[in-house]
């Protein structure tokens, strides 16, 4: 009876706290920290600024993914979690952040596959689809057509707060660094050296890509002008606001029928 409960309390901690945390080593050395859970088809699931891989573990899509037989990777992106923290600039320029992914599937041996990007996450992930062929299916999450402007001020804002200049429409994200403990150089560094992938880039993709928003998430821009200018793309407009939509099951059934 008591190997049966100590079974059953180690059950109940993995699907609390995921499967171990494991570790490579990018193109730079940077440490890099993910998860790897299920088999099947592989879905690359990228976290949002001032998120970590363990937001995923909040949302229905992981949740579903898993029940229906997919593979799900989850990295911590570099300055975030339990990935490592390089405090200079050349560690964040040149699509560093776009680099370790792409490391990361090499590193898992994975030759095709799917991504899901929310937030600040679908912004590297459409600078992704530009640059990997592995990559079959994307969904573009909780994001507008803003990132496509290299002087996007909502960037600069924020990439600005994170370096001592704080604004009204900024304090909150910096109160809520501050209480978990982010790293705010790395922070202000994943802004300064953020992807802008243009117009003309993204009239070029060439792979089925889906952009979904929360009805009250227009923060980042139009989602319906992003979808136009994606050619082989479709919009899905889902109940919720940018904090809360990629945790939804509307959400998660959008994901699921696409890919």
């Amino acid at each position: 009876m008591r190997s049966l409960l100590f079974l059953s309390i180690l059950f109940l901690g993995y699907q609390l706290f995921g499967q171990e945390t494991k570790y490579f080593k990018s193109f730079d050395d940077t440490k890099i920290a993910y998860s790897d859970e299920g088999k099947g088809k592989p879905v690359l699931l990228i976290h949002g600024f001032l998120n970590t891989r363990k937001n995923w573990d909040k949302s229905e899509l992981k949740k579903n993914l898993l029940a229906k037989g997919y593979r799900v990777i989850v990295p911590d992106l570099r300055g975030n979690g339990d990935s490592d923290k390089p405090q200079e600039d050349e560690a964040y320029a040149q699509d560093s952040e776009v680099l370790d992914l792409m490391f990361l599937m090499v590193e898992l041996k994975i030759s095709k596959y799917y991504a899901v990007g929310y937030s600040r996450g679908s912004i590297l992930l459409a600078r992704l689809m530009t640059k990997d062929r592995r990559l079959k299916k994307a969904v573009l999450g909780g994001m507008g057509i803003d990132f496509t402007n290299p002087t996007w001020k909502r960037r600069i804002l924020f990439r600005d707060a994170f370096n001592g200049k704080i604004t009204e429409e900024t304090k909150g994200a910096v109160d809520y660094a501050k209480s978990i403990n982010a790293n705010f150089k790395s922070l202000y560094l994943q802004q300064k050296y953020q992807p802008v992938t243009s117009k003309k880039q993204l009239a070029q993709i060439k792979i089925k890509v889906l952009v979904v928003a929360g009805d009250e998430d227009l923060d980042n821009g139009s989602p319906d002008d992003l979808q136009k200018t994606i050619p082989k793309s479709r919009l899905k407009i889902v109940k919720g606001n940018h904090n809360n939509t990629y945790k939804s099951s509307e959400f998660s059934k959008s994901m699921l029928s696409f890919l």
